[in-house]
């Protein structure tokens, strides 16, 4: 039988779960907005690159027709500039197309309708969403930094996957991977070097993803209470305490598991094992 004190724990956390919730909603409605305003400007910096790509070329065009009225050494400064121009509009639009296709990305896995799956790239949602979560946390943890060591399947075909949900999992895992290095990190300092390795591979008909973290592991306790609704140990305001019971549901409904191994000082190992075939 649960105490009334207990009672009273819960429907605090509760309480403050609705918070989060509506915070959330909020920061939902402001992205999408946020998203679309990008799009227009992203959209001009391709369309410009390509124009001033053309331009270049015509430039090119009229510079060999007058070659004969240009010195040597001018001729030499003119392609070198020519040559840096090139190579950085190439790069302008590189990393424009780049910024659209995380954005598209963005708004085709929220669109998802609720558990319809969707033929993935799942190597692509893995490296998405593991960066997603690093730049998120640079942005909220002042002096934040970790290598990421990636590898992926390039024997994986498209798997049937509600993209979403999955894409939520991972982050789950890999913002509790990203907090347990920034809370080593403060303690051992310089001479701790952070780390998160990402693995995707195929085990039959089934996918593993893995995440390993040289975080500061978990004792025993936090083990058993890893699943548990409300449990968490970051500091209040940080954490909700859902993030892994939603992310072993939705594993489940994947017909999957969650396997974890952690050592207290050296860090945890996570993977998401689902079927690849599953309809």
């Amino acid at each position: 039988m649960e105490t009334t004190e207990q009672l009273k724990e819960q429907i605090e956390a509760l309480q403050q779960q609705i918070k989060e919730q509506e915070k959330l909603a909020s920061l939902g409605l402001l992205t999408a907005g946020i998203v679309h305003e990008i799009r227009n400007p992203l959209n001009f910096v391709i369309n410009f690159s390509k124009l001033s790509d053309t331009l270049i070329k015509d430039l090119a065009d009229d510079i060999d027709d007058n070659a004969d009225k240009i010195s040597s050494d001018d001729m030499e400064d003119i392609e070198d500039i020519m040559a840096d121009l090139k190579e950085n509009i190439a790069k302008i639009r590189e990393h424009g197309e780049r910024a659209t296709s995380i954005i598209q990305n963005i708004l085709q896995y929220s669109r998802g309708k609720e558990g319809l799956r969707i033929p993935t790239n799942i190597n692509a949602l893995v490296h998405e969403y593991v960066w997603l979560g690093y730049h998120a946390m640079r942005a909220n943890y002042n002096g934040f930094n970790a290598s990421i060591k990636e590898q992926y399947d390039d024997t994986l075909t498209d798997i049937a996957i509600v993209p979403q949900d999955i894409s939520r999992a991972i982050l789950n895992v890999v913002n509790n991977a990203f907090y347990a290095i920034w809370e080593r990190a403060n303690i051992e300092g310089e001479q701790y070097h952070p780390e998160l390795q990402v693995t995707t591979s195929s085990e039959g008909e089934m996918l593993r993803l893995r995440f390993d973290d040289n975080g500061g592991g978990m004792t025993d306790e936090v083990k058993q209470k890893l699943y548990d609704n409300f449990f968490t140990t970051k500091p209040v305001g940080q954490g909700t305490g859902l993030g892994m019971a939603i992310t072993l549901n939705i594993i489940h409904q994947h017909g999957g598991r969650i396997e974890f191994d952690s050592t207290l000082g050296s860090g945890s190992s996570f993977s998401l094992i689902i079927p690849i075939n599953k309809k």
